[in-house]
């Protein structure tokens, strides 16, 4: 049997020394990011002796009761007054924040996941003035990563949650106008959105995602991926102010988001989140494979270009994308919803809207101008 090729055995030595390449610099951006941030919270201006801190913790993560501790040691060698407040079945991070405001916090910090986050903030953007914290204790954590908030150092976030340094975020809002629920207006901090996305969302596992993260999401994504098209009539307000009507449409997924950021790759890169718009984006594909393919390659084209636009080479794919202040939606069937990956049941017809830097948000480092580029 013959050696291998010379031309081939070179292709792979030139493939090794890329990755590994490639892998270096990685590295050495990760290591430059770290550094600058331990930089930025070390310069912190501590805020601890004006006034009562809330902690809103969601006890069902794990470790969440060593985590408790972690914070009230924190807390008490620093002389921080704080209280604790647990999320429950019956009283979210909404109620929890409402509640921690009542009892005179001055500020409110949200411990837990995406969710949590989630929650918290959408009763905090009514609170002006009152700036609300993040220790980052999720699976993906996107929100604390879009805002350069510390993901795997909890003094760090405490740190940053507990001084100086703050930044007015844009707070989306999914409306259910058909719902008979008392809460039919939710709040969003990265993507809200119909179709496909949100029947991804409600058929991942659970126990799956926390243990695999992101690769959860493939197996009910390859599931869905030959599920019936969706059909509506869409109103949206651009950035202009201009009404647009989009009446008979086929699609697969109608999202609005005001963070498009997600790891590895970018679903809406020209998303910023305080610029008061949320970037609308409806998605479609026809042909089959074929068309998820493509649209899988528009994707990493405009996470490449950082510009919302298709891959040239794309043929059975269809991604529109416009900035405006409100969109509403009527379908012709009920389906399912989400807000930051929280699925919320099925509709025939949302409302989505942004409140422009209703939201202060402690963070590590606060931009001269607004910006969508999130902190690996």
């Amino acid at each position: 049997m013959g050696g291998m090729p010379e031309t081939l055995i070179v292709t792979l030595c030139v493939l090794a020394l890329a990755l590994a390449f490639a892998a270096a610099v990685l590295l050495f951006w990760r290591a430059y990011k770290r550094q600058r941030l331990n930089a930025a919270v070390e310069q912190r201006d501590d805020d601890t002796r004006k006034g009562s801190y809330a902690f809103v913790i969601n006890p069902s993560k794990p470790h969440a009761e060593e985590l408790r501790e972690h914070i009230k040691a924190f807390c008490d060698e620093r002389d921080i007054d704080h209280f604790f407040i647990d999320t429950q079945l019956d009283k979210d991070g909404n109620a929890c924040a409402r509640e921690a405001v009542a009892r005179g916090a001055t500020g409110v910090v949200a411990v837990g996941g995406d969710g949590t986050v989630r929650t918290v903030a959408s009763a905090m953007a009514k609170f002006d003035g009152i700036p609300m914290g993040i220790v980052p204790i999720g699976t993906a954590n996107l929100f604390a990563r879009n805002m350069g908030i510390p993901i795997d150092d909890v003094d760090a976030a405490l740190t940053v949650a507990t001084s100086h340094g703050s930044r007015h975020v844009d707070m989306g809002r999914l409306c259910v106008l058909d719902s008979d629920e008392p809460e039919h207006d939710h709040g969003f901090l990265i993507v809200g959105g119909i179709g496909f996305d949100a029947l991804m969302i409600d058929d991942t596992n659970p126990k799956l995602k926390k243990n695999i993260s992101w690769l959860a999401y493939f197996a009910p994504a390859i599931k869905h991926l030959f599920s019936p098209k969706n059909h509506g009539d869409l109103t949206i307000t651009d950035q202009r102010g201009d009404v647009q009507t989009f009446t008979g449409l086929a699609f697969r997924t109608f999202m609005a988001g005001n963070c498009g950021q997600i790891p590895a790759l970018s679903l809406m890169p020209e998303a910023v989140s305080d610029d008061g718009f949320l970037d609308f984006e409806l998605i479609d594909t026809t042909g089959g494979i074929i068309g998820w393919a493509n649209l899988f390659g528009d994707v990493v084209h405009q996470t490449i270009t950082g510009k919302a636009k298709q891959s040239p080479l794309s043929t059975n794919s269809r991604i529109d994308q416009i900035k405006g202040s409100h969109a509403e939606i009527r379908l012709d069937r009920p389906i399912l919803a989400q807000v930051d990956g929280d699925v919320l049941g099925k509709t025939r017809h949302v409302a989505f809207s942004i409140e422009k830097q209703a939201l202060c948000v402690r963070v590590p480092e606060v931009p001269e101008e607004p910006t969508g580029i999130m902190a690996l």
